[in-house]
């Protein structure tokens, strides 16, 4: 009999149980968006006959009143049939005809470049006109949401799959729609189709993102990269969800030893769904080259010391304050590791003001002169 230690450390059992964890988390995804969809096709259904008895029967607003009131009183203390409920199914089954899906047309995609990097996740339609995306995506409260704040289908598209791969709350995604999240959204510069395998190189240019909204920091007390890195690291839970689904924190300043010296890597990640290390490295500067030959050097320490062999290659993201594309194309060829470049917003109205006050010295210069 093996003992429990042995067990423990048994690289087989270690194996066998990623693979369950997998399998269990994978599962349990699919029992909720089953749930989701079912729960969409309960309520597109029922909106879509009231339509067509308001059709057939010359009905006017106030059937579904009397319909709210009937259905609470068979189904006692289900809130989801209030009148303001029925009048959302009625709106969800008008605007979406084509459920379970909402279509797009190509053309329509052209206009908004992220979206166009996710045609690999939908179904074209057999014409090759259209782009069909999936409504289950998100939830009820996600969609009834969006239909009051964005009209445009193409738009709608574009922030459903966006909170799904980010794994957005239905707060969250208000608020990158409010911030106009798709005129800044762009894809990651990165290397990852000639350093990854074409699967997982297609999962990671889907979990990264450029710009990245750091709008939590207060960019006041940021003089240096250890103060940014500083108020990442206690704001932890603002950061994860700016960057995604699927992040955990590891550390910040994480120690690697090389060749006897200690080299610190600002902020270590793992990623849950890509089953790799994330290494960030931040700069309160312009992008700069030398700034990835860094972070290559930094990868290869951490697939060497940190990552196991069951974890897939350690990722290198920079976050710069801005950059310049082209730059970053031309300092990207050659590099031996999977890395992406991406800017960071921050509360500019802050920022603006902080350069309009006088400095500690110069009130103090003030002071001294009166």
């Amino acid at each position: 009999m093996m003992s429990e230690q042995s067990i423990i450390s048994n690289k087989e059992y270690q194996q066998w149980l990623k693979h369950l964890i997998e399998e269990i988390d994978r599962q349990r995804l699919k029992a909720v968006m089953q749930l989701n969809a079912a729960t969409l096709q309960h309520y597109w259904w029922l909106g879509n006959d009231i339509i067509r008895m308001q059709k057939e029967q010359g009905w006017g607003a106030k059937v579904i009143d009397q319909l709210s009131c009937d259905l609470q009183k068979q189904y006692s203390g289900d809130s989801g049939y209030s009148v303001r409920n029925l009048k959302y199914m009625r709106q969800f089954a008008a605007e979406y005809p084509d459920f379970p899906f909402v279509q797009v047309s190509l053309a329509q995609l052209q206009k908004l470049s992220v979206l166009q990097s996710r045609l690999d996740k939908f179904t074209i339609s057999a014409d090759g006109r259209f782009v069909q995306v999936p409504l289950a995506q998100i939830t009820w409260y996600h969609h009834i949401s969006m239909m009051s704040k964005i009209k445009d289908n193409a738009l709608r598209a574009f922030y459903m799959t966006e909170a799904a791969i980010q794994g957005w709350s239905r707060d969250m995604m208000m608020m990158q729609i409010d911030g106009e999240y798709y005129k800044k959204a762009r894809p990651l510069p990165n290397n990852f189709e000639i350093t990854l395998p074409p699967v997982n190189s297609d999962m990671a240019k889907a979990a990264f993102k450029d710009p990245y909204n750091l709008g939590f920091v207060d960019m006041t007390k940021v003089k240096q990269e250890l103060d940014l890195e500083a108020q990442l690291a206690e704001r932890v839970t603002d950061f994860l969800l700016e960057l995604g689904r699927g992040f955990a924190y590891i550390g910040h300043q994480f120690p690697l030893t090389i060749a006897g010296e200690e080299s610190k890597v600002d902020l270590l990640m793992y990623h849950t769904r890509l089953h790799c290390y994330v290494a960030i490295e931040l700069k309160v500067v312009d992008f700069k080259p030398e700034f990835l030959s860094k972070l290559n050097y930094y990868i290869s320490a951490i697939d060497d010391l940190v990552k196991m062999p069951e974890d897939n290659p350690t990722i290198g993201l920079l976050l710069c304050r801005t950059k310049n594309n082209t730059k970053v194309e031309y300092a990207l060829r050659g590099m031996t590791q999977p890395l992406g470049v991406a800017e960071y917003q921050t509360n500019k109205m802050i920022e603006d003001l902080k350069s309009e006050l006088p400095s500690i010295d110069d009130l103090e210069q003030t002071l001294s002169d009166d």
